[in-house]
């Protein structure tokens, strides 16, 4: 059966790998575009199976046009509050009112729903998001893949190349959930062909310690990886409210501060994933943290 599948965020890195995962199946797409931007014909202009649909998330007819007649609507936007609960709570509303039976939000992220309040300012807007989708009648369904495995090369400083050194706080061996952006694209294109799939579904490539990076980039190198203690997650959560308060630009959607508090979310261990599933569709060939950093050490 041909599905039929709106995705908002498809210019987007991730947003793209979706779309390419989603090709490789038995779909209709349509991809959801603001006006006037020529982002999206430039990158799917040539695939008849792909329809750019153009609404402003402010414009409620034009967003239920856009959502009306597709199977289940995937939201892969990125941002912060205007973005991860304005623009989606739009295009929740067109997606209830267009009759749409399924919804997958912009999560693909760590576990947001333990957190605590005030540490981790990209994981409450989710958590805050996720109350209207729980209330929406429509069946929704989120991944939870933990940190891109992707960010270890060069926005998450955790490994310190040319120092030699694995940063943790409070514990290195602390679990860790890392997931790369083609798996975690994999598993929302199946996920929306999934008419049975759940509220949460929780993958990881890889769950690995500081301890076990600094052995994987002993092994690796052929050169001593040592640990450096960082300090504790309250102090790191400390560190980035000073950073927020002296940030010029609030709306910034990853600036260092948001990331000292993504890794007090997940050295912490709040945000661990509990019930990881990664067989839920089958057998395959996860990336681990030792594939992405082999990869970037040939490089």
């Amino acid at each position: 059966m041909t599905r039929t599948i709106l995705i908002a965020g498809a210019t987007g890195d991730l947003g793209q790998r979706i779309v390419g995962e989603l090709l490789q199946h038995d779909v209709h797409l349509r991809v959801l575009t603001r006006p006037g931007s020529a982002t999206a014909p430039s990158l799917f202009g040539d695939d008849d199976r792909i329809r750019i649909v153009t609404a402003s998330y402010s414009d409620h007819a034009a967003l239920i046009a856009a959502a009306s007649g597709v199977d289940v609507v995937v939201s892969a936007l990125s941002g912060t509050r205007p973005v991860i609960v304005d623009a989606q709570r739009a295009l929740l509303t067109a997606t209830v009112e267009a009759g749409v039976p399924r919804f997958i939000p912009s999560d693909y992220s760590a576990d947001y729903r333990s957190i605590a309040p005030g540490t981790n300012r990209n994981f409450e807007l989710r958590r805050e998001f996720a109350a209207d989708v729980d209330a929406a009648p429509v069946q929704a369904t989120s991944i939870l893949n933990g940190m891109f495995t992707d960010l270890l090369t060069d926005q998450a400083p955790m490994i310190l190349f040319e120092r030699r050194r694995v940063l943790f706080w409070s514990s290195a061996d602390q679990i860790l959930d890392f997931t790369t952006k083609d798996d975690a694209a994999r598993v929302t294109a199946l996920a929306a062909l999934d008419d049975d799939a759940p509220r949460v579904i929780e993958v990881a490539g890889s769950q690995v310690s500081a301890r076990d990076v600094a052995r994987i980039m002993t092994d690796l190198t052929g050169t001593p990886f040592k640990l450096l203690w960082a300090g504790t997650t309250g102090t790191l959560s400390a560190m980035s409210s000073v950073g927020k308060r002296l940030s010029k630009n609030p709306e910034e959607t990853f600036p260092a501060w948001q990331g000292m508090q993504y890794f007090v979310s997940m050295f912490s261990g709040q945000a661990q994933l509990r019930h990881v599933d990664n067989d839920r569709y089958g057998a395959h060939t996860w990336t681990t943290v030792r594939d992405v950093l082999r990869t970037h050490l040939a490089a």
